[in-house]
């Protein structure tokens, strides 16, 4: 009865960590358009629901009654599995993510393994979706987004373990409770740099949505894919632009706590605290799509491999001499500063160059002489 008891009760959370995350889903769609509208000088969704409010509900809709196209070429089980594969470790990362001290379905010592491990899982449900659409753009897409991920992934996991080595854990509730004083983004601004950009990599945002460009190869890996099974690979994009910013939230800028104020000690305080700096870095990865233009895959790349990579094995060295020779946490963001600082001069540089040696010289006469033929 006890066995029948717990497993019941596992099915009820795992329900309601879906239900969650699908209202989550909604409400960062609406968010992004709106919001997007504003930047664009537009109003966004207005007409359905007050504020437009239904329209995500409008749009799933929509997606889920929208015929499904089949292609004759396909290979039905890989095709059918694929958005499975990228759903999955999108939705199971959410069992040991925390959203205040007391609400997490189960803590793990080994939390951050545990996420980073099946993260990485996604890249071959995006390579079976191209593979199986039997489409050469598909396929294409396919393996630029692998490319992509595994790129991306070195600085991401670096990151995380310059987190991990100044809490001397692994385990996200013993994160947050290590930035009771000051928040580790004041200590590593390098580390939170390197893993917010690292993160909009992995899960293909503007402006390093590379395997999905419409203009280049479109619609990537996804492209033979419409209704319900797209909207799969749409579910879980959100849940992981939503378990990045949390991520961010918590391993960077305190989690459920607040300067001054023990948020950790009333759940309900720790709940309002979490989402409201979640939701306040969503806003800065809308504003990213808002502004930025798409990068080129050469440029993608050259900005991981060159740029991010030795970032990251930096900032593991710095973190290493700062625990080992016990600097002040202000000298050890000053470096960090410094650093950053360097790095955008440099880039700028190389740009306006860039810019410089392809810049087209019109060279107007100084007088022009017509002569008349008669």
């Amino acid at each position: 009865m006890s066995l029948i008891i717990d497993v019941g009760m596992r099915v009820s959370l795992i329900l309601g960590l879906l239900t969650g995350l699908s209202v989550v889903v909604l409400s960062l769609v609406w968010v992004e358009r709106k919001f997007l509208g504003r930047i664009q000088m537009r109003m966004g969704p207005m007409v359905v629901g007050p504020y437009g409010l239904l329209q995500p509900v409008a749009d799933a809709i929509k997606l889920v009654a929208k015929e499904d196209l089949l292609s004759p070429w396909v290979d039905r089980i890989v095709y059918w599995i694929a958005p499975l594969a990228v759903f999955i470790p999108s939705f199971m990362i959410w069992v040991t993510i925390p959203i205040s001290r007391d609400i997490v379905i189960r803590n793990m010592d080994m939390g951050l393994f545990y996420i980073i491990a099946f993260s990485v899982l996604s890249i071959v449900g995006l390579v079976a979706a191209g593979w199986a659409s039997s489409n050469k753009y598909a396929v294409l897409g396919g393996f630029r987004a692998a490319a992509q991920l595994i790129s991306y992934e070195i600085p991401l996991i670096m990151a995380v373990l310059g987190v991990a080595m100044l809490a001397q854990s692994l385990n996200l509730q013993e994160i947050v409770n290590q930035q009771d004083t000051y928040v580790y983004a004041l200590v590593q601004p390098l580390g939170l740099l390197i893993f917010f950009i690292a993160g909009l990599a992995e899960i293909g945002r503007t402006p390093f949505d590379i395997h999905p460009a419409e203009s280049e190869v479109v619609g990537g890996p996804f492209v033979e894919y419409s209704g319900a099974h797209w909207s799969i690979f749409f579910l879980a994009e959100y849940i992981n632009t939503f378990a990045v910013a949390a991520l961010t939230v918590l391993m960077f800028l305190g989690g459920w706590l607040l300067p001054g104020l023990s948020g950790g000690a009333i759940t309900t305080v720790g709940v309002l605290v979490f989402f409201a700096k979640t939701y306040l870095v969503i806003l800065i990865i809308f504003w990213f799509r808002g502004t930025f233009p798409r990068l080129r895959i050469d440029q993608l790349m050259s900005f991981g491999w060159k740029m991010l990579v030795p970032l990251s094995f930096l900032n593991i060295i710095l973190t290493g001499c700062y625990m080992f020779y016990g600097w002040p946490a202000w000298l050890m963001s000053i470096i960090s500063v410094t650093i950053l600082a360097s790095v955008f001069w440099l880039v700028s540089k190389r740009m306006n160059n860039t810019k410089k040696e392809y810049t087209v010289h019109i060279y107007k006469p100084e007088s022009l002489e017509v002569k008349n033929a008669g």
